[in-house]
């Protein structure tokens, strides 16, 4: 017990220093925290300037960790994430230089500006933590975090994720406008100096990795998961205004993001309002609405907060 009140403090402080560089963003700092806990990759989807950068550099000065990022282009290749080999003249051999994929958090800016060809280098690692290069696997190193940006007001020069990388991110939320009391705050905040500047780290990623592996064994009973599952199943109903549905993979992320949300919340089990309160975040960016929900102006967030009504919660 005591254990895991000292990891819950620590996970705490981690969320002051973020909120001391994002104001006015609680709950998104919480989407953010809930899906490092759950090893899930996050893609941030909103209008440029509201601090989807600064929120993800901003999490990699609390982690004592090797932090690399992108910043994705129309002419960028593959090589330029995974990385190449190079003939070495002298000793006769080629040696491999690894890309910036190679590290413990990676920030991809504005993904959807790269070219399918070049997106699809991250596939293997977001899934399966390890990348093949000219027939010869490597694993890259642990814990291993993406976390993307993307544009949603530019279609200049930008191209759509295909729904398998959509698939590997845990989670996808927006930023939105700060209010007004907190843009000022962050205007002072601003008014000489970085708050980034002023982050040191909080945790080392061992001490993460140990949380991670706590949060895992936060327990769900069998009546939660068929709750999680029938969400899910739901999703794949073309009734509920669905063409695709929310894959398995889905369904693994609901339920780590919900041990995740259960142990933020001090808890060793897993409620089904744990499961519920981010069916938003983990399913919305998986779907694609059938032809009949386009027309009639919905959203997918609409129509999962519909599924969430009408499915029975457990006792």
């Amino acid at each position: 017990m005591e254990e895991q009140t000292s990891r819950l403090e620590t996970v705490g402080e981690i969320r002051t220093r973020l909120k001391q560089v994002i104001r006015g963003k609680d709950e998104v700092i919480d989407l953010l925290l809930n899906a490092v806990l759950a090893n899930g990759h996050v893609l941030l989807d909103d209008v440029p300037g509201v601090g989807k950068t600064t929120l993800a550099k901003a999490l990699a000065l609390t982690v004592k960790a090797d932090f690399k990022r992108i910043q994705f282009t129309s002419d960028m290749m593959p090589s330029d994430i995974l990385g190449s080999s190079v003939f070495n003249q002298q000793s006769g051999e080629f040696k491999f230089y690894p890309g910036p994929v190679f590290a413990n958090i990676l920030l991809g800016d504005e993904i959807n500006r790269a070219s399918p060809r070049t997106q699809s280098a991250l596939l293997e690692a977001m899934n399966e933590h390890q990348v093949s290069i000219e027939g010869v696997r490597y694993d890259l190193p642990k814990p291993f975090l993406v976390i993307a940006t993307e544009n949603p007001v530019e279609y200049f020069g930008t191209f759509p994720l295909p729904e398998a990388q959509l698939d590997r991110f845990a989670m996808k939320f927006s930023l939105g406008y700060p209010g007004p009391a907190e843009e000022l705050a962050m205007l002072n905040d601003r008014w000489q100096d970085d708050p980034l500047d002023r982050l040191e780290p909080v945790i080392a990623c061992e001490e993460l990795m140990e949380i991670q592996n706590a949060v895992r064994t936060v327990t769900m009973e069998q009546s939660v998961q068929e709750y999680a599952r029938e969400l899910v199943a739901a999703t794949r109903d073309p009734e509920n205004g669905f063409s695709l549905g929310a894959s398995p993979r889905a369904l693994l992320d609901l339920a780590r993001c919900a041990q995740a949300h259960a142990f933020l919340n001090g808890r060793t089990f897993v409620k089904p309002d744990d499961v519920s309160s981010l069916a938003g975040p983990v399913l919305t960016h998986r779907l694609i609405l059938n032809q009949k929900s386009r027309h009639a102006g919905v959203s997918a967030s609409d129509l999962v907060a519909a599924v969430v009504k009408k499915t029975r919660v457990p006792v």
